[in-house]
This record gives C-alpha cells, structure tokens and sequence, in this order.
C-alpha cells in the first residue's frame, strides 16, 4: 500500500461523501482522485479502470456544471427520479458496454477483462446518474462497492479495497439523504 494509493483513497472519500450531501465541491475532489487512480490502475493493467478514470474526469466536470446550473432557468440541480425509458436505456447501455469492453480487452494483456469492463460499464452509467442527481445512482453504486471490495482484497490493494468499503457506507447514506432531499422538493 503506498502513500499515493491512501492520498488517492482519501481524496475519492471526501469526494463522495460531499455527494451524499449534495455539496459541489464533490465534483473537484473527484477530479484530483481520478487523476491519481489514471496511474494507479495503469500499473496494475487494468485498462478499464484506467480508462473510466478519464471519463470520470469529463463527467466531474459535466456534474460540476450540472449540479450548479442544471436546474430550471439554470439554477441548481434538484434530486430526481430515473424514468422507466431512461432507465431501460441505461441498463441497455450498461449491458452492451460491458460486453463490448469485455471482448476488447479480453484481447489485450488486462488483468481481469470480465469485471474491469463491469466496473467500467457500469459505473460509468453510475457516475453520469450522479451528475444529474438521479436517485437510482446510489443502489448501482452499492453494487458496484460490494463486488469492489472483495476484488481488490484479492488484488492485496488494501487502501482502494479499504475506499470501496467505506464509498459502500457512504453509498447507503447518500440514497438515504436524496431520498428525503427529493421528499422535501415535492
């Protein structure tokens, strides 16, 4: 566990954690953590964690934006719920980038093409919910957390493993929090 990969892990804490309360300076927070797991993940041959790294950056940004002026009249985001159509479209979307990102990187020397494309996919479907304050974000990423945790146990990646635990709390939190955050705006 190097130094690096705990300043990472505790950069995307502080990060989500501001999500769970709906706090913009998520977004920065997030944009530092990615950068660093660009290189973690990229020592470790896990292109597809490498590479969402770099939409996750675009995606900070985007939600930045969104979550400040992506309201009504360009005022701040309010929580909302995913619609059946939407959200058949992002399960659709989901499905079908995992199985194209598993089949390209089966043929590359990636460490673990099946679930490195499953935590691409899918959290990226995740992360663009979040920048919209989509409620139904917080059950992916509590999915996504409990199939993170035992991955990077295995992996000795004790300090990402330790983040993806506590992203799982905060997980419940942060649904818990939007949950009565789109309450109170009905």
């Amino acid at each position: 566990m190097s130094p690096f990969e705990i300043v990472a892990a505790a950069f995307g804490i502080v990060s989500v954690f501001l999500s769970t309360r709906q706090i913009v300076w998520s977004w920065p927070t997030s944009l530092v953590n990615v950068t660093m797991y660009t290189v973690i993940f990229a020592q470790q041959k896990l292109y597809g964690l490498m590479a969402i790294q770099v939409f996750f950056a675009v995606l900070s940004i985007y939600g930045w934006y969104e979550w400040l002026f992506g309201g009504a009249a360009k005022t701040e985001l309010k929580v909302s719920r995913t619609g059946p159509r939407l959200g058949a479209a992002l399960l659709g979307i989901g499905l079908c980038g995992w199985l194209a990102l598993y089949l390209v990187l089966r043929a590359t020397n990636d460490a673990s093409p099946f679930i490195d494309a499953f935590f691409f996919a899918v959290s990226l479907v995740a992360q663009w919910m979040m920048a919209r304050k989509l409620l139904e974000c917080w059950p992916i990423w509590i999915g996504i957390n409990c199939i993170s945790v035992p991955f990077f146990l295995l992996r000795a990646n004790y300090a990402t493993a330790a983040q993806y635990a506590v992203f799982l709390v905060l997980a419940f939190m942060g649904w818990r929090h939007w949950k009565a955050s789109l309450a109170a705006s009905s």
